[in-house]
């Protein structure tokens, strides 16, 4: 496998240089995991997907998300350039309009056609009342509450987006603490709810657009809006917008993706 087909991929935007960058690569074997890592390094994305045909008939093919320091266990960004790739493609890959992946951590996910331009079904994530003390100190303001769950989603609430956008974290000291995600998050101005995201530990100070944060906040902000459909936006430098559902324990986030550059990774001279 001297090259492998890549895609770079804006998730979550209608537009160039908008939502999250995503590189997606089709293999035709597993590489070892320490080359896996040198790639994503390379690509230096939030996350590096890479795509295996799955012989097992479980899904459509396997998925494994890679950020620059690590792998990790669920990436929604990443899944849904995928599912973008796939479905752009759907006859050479043999799809219809949707495509389901395998994972090693979150099951089977699906990613669909649908008006907004797709749907990603994640797991939703629970999280429960908790404190941290320092973490909070480290985040930049004091947050009205703090929830976390049991795999390293922690989310912090505050009153405003103001105060969300002047948050100013010590991303050193962050980094310190681990691979958490430190979902930052407020009633929105223009959407129902807005979020920033940090995750030092895994390589990524300040997350574009995250969609595996997203299916921890679609149940905590449904208990508080009193409905399980709302709009959400992630007031990162490049911004996103994201519709999200909730079904039972399952999360739909909906946005469009756009194909920035396509061409081959080469892993020799």
């Amino acid at each position: 496998m001297p090259s492998i087909p890549y895609w770079h991929v804006d998730a979550f935007s209608d537009q160039p240089f908008g939502g999250n960058q995503a590189a997606v690569m089709l293999l035709e074997r597993w590489l070892p995991d320490k080359e896996l890592q040198a790639i994503a390094e390379e690509n230096s994305f939030a996350e590096t997907a890479f795509l295996l045909k799955d012989a097992s008939g479980a899904a459509d093919f396997v998925l494994r998300w890679f950020a620059p320091a690590a792998e990790v266990a669920l990436c929604g960004h990443a899944t849904l350039a995928s599912g973008h790739v796939v479905l752009s493609r759907a006859k050479d890959f043999g799809v219809g309009d949707e495509v389901t992946f395998r994972t090693r951590k979150s099951g089977v996910l699906e990613v669909r056609r649908a008006e907004s331009g797709y749907e990603l079904s994640l797991p939703a994530i629970p999280t429960e009342a908790s404190a941290w003390p320092e973490a909070v100190s480290l985040i930049g303001a004091e947050p009205q509450e703090v929830w976390r769950s049991a795999d390293r989603h922690g989310i912090y609430l505050y009153e405003s987006e103001a105060q969300l956008r002047a948050l100013d974290p010590d991303l050193r000291g962050l980094k310190a603490l681990g691979t958490d995600q430190f979902i930052c998050t407020a009633p929105g101005d223009r959407s129902d709810i807005v979020s920033r995201v940090f995750v030092p530990g895994a390589g990524i100070d300040e997350d574009s657009v995250t969609g595996s944060a997203h299916a921890a906040l679609a149940p905590f902000w449904a208990a508080r809006l009193g409905r399980d459909s709302f709009t959400a936006h992630q007031a990162s430098a490049r911004g996103g917008d994201l519709t999200l559902r909730l079904e039972d324990d399952r999360v739909w986030l909906g946005g469009p993706c756009v194909t920035v550059v396509e061409g081959k990774f080469y892993l020799s001279g």
